[in-house]
């Protein structure tokens, strides 16, 4: 009999994780800052969509049709009463991928995406793959993949070897994975303090160790401890795809594009001499010792005029994803913490505080004559997008399409809040994409569509959720004991939540 797993993790559930490189709505803005044409995605497909949530919110927010598979059919029946729910447009399947990508019912795709999984995959697999990308992907279309990447993983690659192959021989099956996950952890923490002169020729081992420890154990489960775990040079992805016809377009990681939090001086002048730029994206990994690649790849590359970009670029709506004083003015790179420039990105958020769709075009004219150049603002856009402080915006009659979709699916997950909090996203019309909201504000939000009308309503009804499970909330690190403890930190939480987060979920449409 053969092993349906393939080696994969299959005895504990994925995460409920969101992606937002998979929403298809990112595309223009990294293609546009490349001066790439990008396509109009009225297909899509996700290979190895785990649990769901990125397919079924972005088909719920998109008028695109949608396919994909995941072979654990635990996790495809949960996304497919995600998309139940819905009524999006999304069939969804547990077929291996030779067995999904062999189907003769398929459409060609706009968009195919992968998060993660070509990472965890045999060869045989990846060749599958590339095949159907191949067949698949119309002309102009968009491939987006992520992966573990060397040089990033080359230091930790041994001690992961050697937590799977403990794991493997010394864990006790009947413990369950996570219980043999943690007892990997141990060991290798416990190799470490023996001062092995592996450790002192990679120190930094022993830093990502105390990472892994305060991670969720069903993440580090799928993360480190499949048969299949290949970290790959750039460059060897490109041998890979090149047999599908594509070509490398541009990170879909927005924060990749901006040198400067990046990248040394000395870098920028070294990278600037290295006339192949696909050996100068293996150059550049080299310099931010880069660990995990999210990257689009487009079948054939069209560049757009000079005219062309900007008249394009000036069409793109954006609108602010945060309360603006919530937005911090620092941002984070390979180079460590950087300031934003408050001169210019002060008076874009100052514009959208608002928390209208604007497009790169109107920014520019209601900021013309404060000496800010429409190429600022466009790197402001793709930085603050890339920070999670922007969101791209579709046009408003798909949203008006979509509302009814997003509402359904919103209203399951607000459902599934009652129980737990595994899942801390919802879907917005406005972005086609995903936005964070956790358990007790969806809890907030599922008060006010039945009729509560002040934050005190929506405290009392989370509380009788949660106190006739008997759950409490923690605060401080220490359960709140009493009713009147947890209705005071409802309530307090509530107003919090109607002055602050609400009015900007109600901008995404949302609430």
């Amino acid at each position: 009999m053969s092993d349906w797993t393939a080696g994969y993790m299959t005895d504990i559930g994925y995460t409920y994780g969101y992606y937002s490189e998979l929403n298809p709505q990112r595309i223009g803005l990294a293609f546009l800052n490349r001066g790439l044409v990008f396509p109009e995605v009225t297909t899509a497909c996700e290979l190895g969509f785990g649990q769901g949530l990125s397919v079924a919110i972005h088909a719920a927010g998109s008028t695109a049709g949608w396919h994909g598979t995941d072979f654990n059919p635990s996790q495809a029946a949960f996304a497919r009463d995600l998309v139940a729910a819905s009524g999006a447009d999304a069939r969804l399947r547990d077929d291996a991928f030779a067995e999904f990508c062999a189907r003769p019912d398929l459409p060609d795709f706009d968009f195919i995406g992968l998060h993660g999984i070509w990472s965890w995959i045999s060869d045989a697999n990846r060749a599958v793959i590339v095949d159907f990308v191949r067949r698949r992907l119309k002309v102009g279309g968009v491939l987006y993949i992520s992966y573990n990447t060397l040089p990033g993983w080359a230091a930790f690659a041994p001690m992961r070897h050697l937590m799977t192959e403990h794991a493997d021989l010394l864990g006790a099956e009947g413990r369950g994975i996570v219980n043999r996950v943690d007892g990997a952890v141990d060991f290798a923490e416990k190799l470490l303090a023996t001062n092995p002169l592996f450790s002192r020729a990679n120190p930094l081992v022993g830093e990502r160790l105390k990472k892994m420890k305060e991670q969720n154990r069903h993440y580090l489960a799928h993360e480190y401890f499949n048969r299949d775990w290949h970290p790959m040079h750039f460059a060897t992805m490109a041998d890979w795809l090149d047999g599908a016809k594509l070509d490398y377009a541009c990170s879909a990681h927005y924060l990749d594009h901006l040198d400067a939090v990046n990248l040394t001086p000395a870098q920028q002048s070294f990278l600037a001499e290295v006339p192949d730029p696909m050996f100068r994206e293996t150059v550049r990994d080299f310099m931010v010792n880069q660990q995990f690649r999210r990257d689009y790849w487009v079948k054939g590359a069209r560049r757009l005029s000079a005219l062309e970009r900007a008249e394009a670029l000036r069409s793109r709506r954006v609108m602010l994803a945060n309360v603006r004083d919530q937005v911090s003015m620092k941002i984070s790179g390979a180079l460590g913490e950087a300031s934003l420039n408050d001169a210019v990105y002060g008076p874009v958020l100052d514009l959208l505080a608002d928390l209208r769709p604007r497009s790169l075009g109107q920014i520019e004219q209601s900021l013309r004559g404060k000496g800010i150049s429409f190429a600022q603002i466009v790197e402001a856009c793709l930085v603050l997008t890339g920070a999670g402080h922007l969101c791209a915006v579709q046009e408003d009659n798909v949203a008006a399409k979509v509302r009814r979709q997003t509402d359904r699916l919103n209203a399951h997950l607000c459902g599934k809040a009652r129980s737990g909090g595994d899942i801390a996203f919802l879907a917005s019309p406005v972005t086609g994409g995903g936005v964070v909201v956790d358990r007790i504000q969806q809890l907030f939000l599922a008060a006010i569509s039945q009729g509560g009308k002040q934050p005190a309503d929506w405290a009392a009804h989370v509380w009788q959720t949660l106190s006739v499970q008997g759950q409490k909330l923690v605060k401080e690190g220490k359960p709140l004991e009493t009713a009147e403890e947890n209705m005071a930190e409802l309530t307090a939480q509530a107003r919090t939540f109607a002055d602050r987060r609400l009015p900007l979920l109600r901008a995404l449409q949302i609430a």
